[in-house]
């Protein structure tokens, strides 16, 4: 069942389209930035921490001076990457609190370049809309055995490099490498905890939440079943704002 009223995601949709080549352009300028390795190493930081970043940590991250720092993570800014806002980092207020800090952050939208053009969300848009539509349930049943199928080849990957005595913390570490080289960007908290920050079907997601939570549920499962065995790491729908729908621990 879609979370938006079809018309209104479809004009949306539509929306996103005819803007599209205006945004590929202004990507196109913004990835051109990360040519240079200092600003690339600044925006990989940034983007892999959980809060915003000053200008000390990003320079101390990078290995380079202060100012330095400010002019890339500046023009990382300006070419739509990152973000930049100002906040008082101690929470105090009112006379005496000092300035407040310029921090930074990964930008929220979404750049994409493809020469000659392509389409894949467009097509994805109809295939989730089709799983829908089947009263039945079969289509939905029929994606979730293949998302399960894919993460039990990737769970193979896995137990085969890790061998039958690996740990099942061993195995959330590898569980985590190849979830990261997909995108879904894993970070562990202090309670152990993996969390994905990122939905590589965020956008099909917005109007299809259920359905690729679902998927997304079915393919994380079965790679940690076929990694770990049933039980040692788990996967769990554990739904949080801005990250992705499934969360993993160990069971040892």
């Amino acid at each position: 069942m879609n979370d938006t009223d079809p018309e209104q995601h479809q004009q949306q949709l539509a929306e996103q389209q005819q803007l599209a080549g205006v945004a590929d352009l202004a990507g196109l300028a913004g990835l051109a930035g990360l040519a240079d390795p200092v600003r690339r190493a600044l925006y990989h930081y940034v983007a892999g921490q959980a809060a915003p970043v000053g200008r000390d940590e990003a320079a101390a991250a990078a290995g380079i001076g202060r100012s330095l720092a400010g002019y890339h993570l500046d023009k990382l800014a300006a070419g739509g990457l990152l973000q930049a806002r100002y906040e008082r980092r101690t929470g105090r207020t009112g006379p005496g609190a000092g300035r407040p800090a310029k921090l930074y952050l990964r930008a929220p939208g979404q750049i994409e370049l493809s020469l000659p053009a392509r389409d894949y969300a467009a097509l994805a848009e109809l295939l989730a809309q089709a799983v829908d539509a089947d009263p039945a349930g079969a289509a939905r049943a029929a994606l979730h055995g293949a998302a399960r199928a894919l993460g039990t080849r990737l769970g193979a990957e896995i137990a085969a490099r890790a061998g039958p005595g690996a740990g099942a913390r061993e195995v959330l570490a590898m569980a985590r490498e190849v979830l990261g080289s997909r995108g879904y960007e894993p970070r562990e908290n202090p309670a152990g905890v993996v969390r994905l920050r990122n939905c590589p079907f965020d956008r099909l997601a917005a109007g299809h939440r259920e359905l690729v939570c679902g998927a997304n549920l079915a393919l994380i499962s079965g790679l940690t079943e076929r990694a770990a065995g049933a039980g040692r790491v788990r996967a769990e729908l554990d739904p949080r704002p801005g990250s992705c729908c499934v969360a993993l621990t160990a069971g040892d």
